[in-house]
């Protein structure tokens, strides 16, 4: 009886350690520089500005649930904003149908990720960082390695202008994909399907579950999820750039695996996920408010990468499938 108390002690420590280090970041950055860190302003810019990050991340997770990478998000991500710029920009599509063709392209990504990853025995690492080069090349192509702006005024509205409680409503679509996610992948026969993919993919034939099928469907969900990043991310910027979601692999990364050792330790889950997005990123506006420079940032989603997937490893290690 003590061990198994001794044992839902631990659980829920690890559940609770990250929003625990959160908040203690932020009190420790409120001590430090109160009259900037600790405004409204601060924290509605934070809530707001990473939304794409967000989304970005909750892309990752499907597939890493299954058991797979998926490198070409942020390539799909760029393309997927270039596809809306030069749709409504340069050809005049209205903003609706600019970003039904965006979203079909990332359905597309993912399903060509899938089928030659399954059906040629290829190591998903390998399929989606050349797919992910290969969408680099294409973006540059089409773009003329430049920056297309002026994106229709409806998409920027209602992505960064219009705001609830002082927060851009991009937070909150991003929260409500996390809310989906969540529901999808805990109480539903597909999450858990993913899940059993993830842990044996051997048990998981002899089970019956269609090991290709779920693995092929991880990588459309994260393509698609990525393109709505892309979306996001053109709403947010009024335009697109051609090397706009490299810079968020390693952040994406990084907060997936440390989303692993909370709220579901061991499980890749939405609202850890959240969390450690938010955690990451409330470490980087503290230390650019007291003024340390831009290297930084570099050095402190590196660490917490390495530090969260040695974590998560630990976690998958200690917790049960059927934890959570």
């Amino acid at each position: 009886m003590t061990s198994l108390k001794g044992a839902g002690r631990l659980s829920l420590v690890q559940r609770i350690a990250l929003p625990g280090a959160w908040l203690l970041l932020i009190i420790g950055f409120g001590i430090a520089n109160p009259h900037v860190f600790l405004t409204p302003a601060t924290f509605q810019t934070m809530f707001g500005s990473q939304a794409v990050l967000l989304v970005l991340t909750l892309a990752l997770i499907v597939p890493l649930t299954a058991g797979d990478y998926d490198l070409s998000v942020g390539a799909v991500l760029t393309l997927s904003a270039m596809m809306i710029a030069i749709l409504n920009v340069q050809y005049g599509w209205p903003i609706w149908a600019a970003i039904i063709a965006s979203l079909a392209m990332g359905l597309v990504v993912g399903f060509l990720n899938g089928i030659i990853m399954v059906f040629f025995g290829i190591e998903s690492l390998i399929v989606t960082l050349g797919m992910g080069t290969l969408l680099g090349g294409i973006t540059l192509w089409v773009s003329n390695s430049a920056t297309i702006s002026g994106i229709s005024h409806t998409l920027v509205d209602w992505v960064i202008v219009k705001r609830f409680a002082g927060i851009s409503l991009a937070f909150f679509y991003a929260i409500a994909l996390c809310a989906l996610l969540w529901w999808i992948m805990e109480y539903t026969s597909v999450g858990r399907r993913l899940l059993f993919v993830g842990r044996g993919r051997n048990v998981s034939k002899l089970s019956g579950v269609r090991v290709g099928r779920v693995r092929v469907g991880a990588l459309m969900g994260s393509s698609t999820l990525a393109a709505v990043a892309g979306v996001l991310y053109a709403g947010t910027s009024g335009g697109a750039d051609p090397t706009s979601g490299t810079n968020l692999l390693l952040p994406a990364f990084a907060a997936a695996f440390l989303g692993a050792t909370s709220i579901m330790p061991g499980r890749f889950n939405p609202w850890g996920t959240a969390i450690a997005v938010y955690f990451l990123v409330t470490g980087i506006t503290g230390l650019q408010l007291m003024g340390i420079q831009s290297y930084v940032q570099q050095l402190f989603y590196g660490g917490a990468l390495l530090v969260a997937v040695a974590l998560s490893q630990l976690s998958r290690r200690r917790v049960p499938l059927d934890n959570g």
